[in-house]
């Protein structure tokens, strides 16, 4: 025995021994206890959105009915359902693997859940439809907000690319899509050609959104704008009477044309535009600056400002000259307003000859008829009845005292209609 404590080893085999003898005989505090039951501490909690999986055929089938989530409430051991609410590690699923084509209800089942739970649903279960799954290829029409187009300019047909996409759905989904459009979406005017991608949207008769899936999901959409313009010729108009013994003999602009831009309608229609000169105004030669007046609907106009160079003649105001027979008398009476009558609403009308818009009368009659005659004691017209546009030659007609005759130094006028646009 001496010799076996002298035995290093020995006594190496026997320190060991205690230990694990020790060791084994001292209680721990890291000792398992969880599967002890202890009465009262059940506990019930309610856990909110827990994700729905299902299960079926993918490829050939459509599922709808079941929900994204439900509530799933828990019963059990206090650190069973606090450890399944903080981990979330169940599933709740709906197996459709076997499903038939058709409406049915289908109970939502649980797993993955500790055995020493019990879980209720809300919803147990849902009333779902098998649909078949079917892809149509249909046409994209294009969609713009046409009051995104600057004045001025439209909008030609929209380019789709591609112009055709493959829809896939459940059939009673597929068979309901009456609208595929591809929308621009933007702020601001739009001048200028634009091309965007435009996300797919598919809707059915009364706009409702489809729930189907779309290849592509967008679609590039050009959108071809242009300006509205052209030129038309710059029409002088006259208003007013020029001062006595003033005559016009010319009227001269730097720009005889310009360029207006608006709706297409409204250029169809537009022929002209105009610069209106104040005779009244005019007592020699002289240079006006004078706006283009364009008619409504049109938006732009260039030039916007013009110069017209007025040449005039003044006409000496001396006494009528009288040549006295036994019984008669000659008179000459200048500058009658010439008058325009019978001319529609919807033209205007501009004298070219005379420039002036005065006739002179060659009267004569007895000296007492005559004597004291002036330009108030004639009326000088023309009438324009039935007159369509364009320029037309018009006979001078004169109204005055029935005892006198007179010659007008002009017998016809030529003036040109146009729209009162």
């Amino acid at each position: 025995m001496d010799k076996l404590f002298d035995n290093p080893w020995f006594i190496k085999i026997l320190a060991l021994l205690l230990a694990v003898l020790l060791y084994s005989s001292v209680p721990h505090t890291g000792q398992k206890l969880t599967d002890v039951n202890v009465p009262g501490e059940q506990t019930t909690e309610t856990i909110k959105d827990i994700p729905v999986k299902v299960y079926y055929d993918t490829e050939n089938l459509v599922v709808t009915g079941i929900p994204n989530t439900v509530d799933v409430t828990i019963k059990g051991p206090i650190t069973h359902v606090q450890s399944a609410k903080a981990l979330r590690n169940f599933e709740v699923y709906v197996d459709l693997t076997n499903a038939k084509i058709g409406k049915q209800n289908v109970k939502l089942k649980i797993r993955n859940l500790s055995d020493k739970l019990k879980a209720t649903m809300k919803p147990a279960s849902v009333k779902v439809s098998v649909q078949e799954k079917i892809t149509k290829e249909f046409r994209v029409e294009a969609e713009f907000d046409g009051g995104q187009i600057e004045d001025g300019y439209s909008a030609g047909l929209p380019e789709v690319e591609p112009n055709k996409v493959k829809i896939t759905g459940a059939k009673s989904d597929i068979d309901r899509i009456t609208y595929v459009k591809a929308t621009l979406d933007g702020t601001g005017k739009l001048k200028a050609t634009i091309s965007k991608q435009a996300q797919i949207q598919v809707l059915d008769k009364k706009l409702n959104k489809l729930d189907v899936t779309v290849d592509p999901e967008t679609v590039k959409v050009t959108i071809p704008i242009k300006s509205n313009s052209k030129t038309v010729p710059i029409n002088i108009v006259k208003k007013g009477t020029l001062p006595e013994g003033i005559t016009i003999e010319s009227i001269e602009l730097d720009e005889t044309e310009a360029k207006i831009t608006g709706n297409e309608e409204v250029l169809k229609d537009t022929e002209s535009v105009r610069v209106e000169v104040d005779l009244s105004k005019i007592t020699e030669n002289t240079t006006l600056t004078l706006p283009v007046i364009i008619s409504n609907g049109v938006t732009k106009v260039t030039p916007q400002l013009v110069k017209a160079t007025v040449v005039v003649k003044k006409v000496d105001q001396k006494p009528a000259v009288e040549q006295t027979t036994a019984a008669d008398q000659e008179k000459t009476i200048l500058g009658i307003p010439l008058k325009i009558q019978g001319l529609a609403d919807n033209f205007k009308a501009e004298v070219n000859d005379p420039t002036s818009q005065t006739v002179n009368l060659q009267v004569n009659g007895p000296t007492e008829s005559v004597t004291g005659l002036g330009p108030s004691d004639f009326t000088v017209f023309i009438d324009l009845t039935g007159l369509a546009e364009g320029t037309h030659d018009v006979k001078i007609q004169v109204k005055g005292p029935t005892d006198v005759q007179w010659t007008p130094d002009k017998s016809t006028a030529k003036i040109t209609i146009t729209n009162n646009a």
